[in-house]
């Protein structure tokens, strides 16, 4: 269930007869818009675009440092990084696709939302961008406005820029860009 369903839920009982007018229907996406809502068109990242990302983050059961800073922040599971995350925590296996899980779900509802355009690969390519470089970095990045505005080409270079961690180039990022431009374009990864 989204949040959009839910709040049309709640709303619910106030319309007449519980059913919604079309232009009420219109007037409640555009709130749950203005609010930041996401339109939950049901795009998930898919068992392909998984797997890459698992490739690209790797699965580590104990606490790890940022590769570019040797230190905060601290990262755990498939690139699940927050405050609980400490040097020296451990997780099982089940915890680490729980929180690979959790994580998807809201960098998959940001590109609902901030790429309602977007076949699977290139759906899954910016939930991975996004994933690695954080939903404020994909949101004011010239990726995503090529993206949008039809630019596909001009976006799949894009990824390429994103090659620094701490103002450092690293060879890890430059093989995940590249990786992420070939799927976007729905090529092999």
């Amino acid at each position: 269930m989204s949040q959009r369903n839910d709040l049309f839920d709640a709303l619910r009982p106030f319309a007449p007869h519980q059913r919604f007018t079309p232009a009420m229907v219109t007037m409640i996406d555009d709130l749950a818009d203005r609010f930041g809502i996401a339109r939950d068109n049901g795009r998930r990242m898919s068992e392909q675009g998984i797997a890459a990302l698992k490739d690209f983050e790797g699965v580590r059961l104990t606490a790890y440092p940022d590769p570019a800073t040797g230190g905060d922040p601290w990262t755990i599971g498939v690139g699940h990084t927050g405050p609980e995350v400490r040097k020296g925590m451990t997780i099982t296996a089940s915890k680490a696709d729980e929180l690979l899980h959790k994580d998807l779900a809201r960098f998959e509802a940001a590109v609902n939302r901030l790429a309602p355009k977007a076949n699977q690969d290139e759906f899954d390519a910016l939930v991975s961008f996004a994933f690695n470089v954080g939903e404020g970095n994909l949101a004011s990045s010239t990726l995503l406005r090529k993206h949008n505005a039809g630019d596909y080409d001009g976006a799949a270079a894009q990824f390429a820029v994103w090659n620094k961690g701490n103002g450092k180039v690293l060879p890890g990022l430059i093989k995940r860009r590249a990786a992420e431009a070939r799927m976007y374009k729905g090529l092999p990864v």
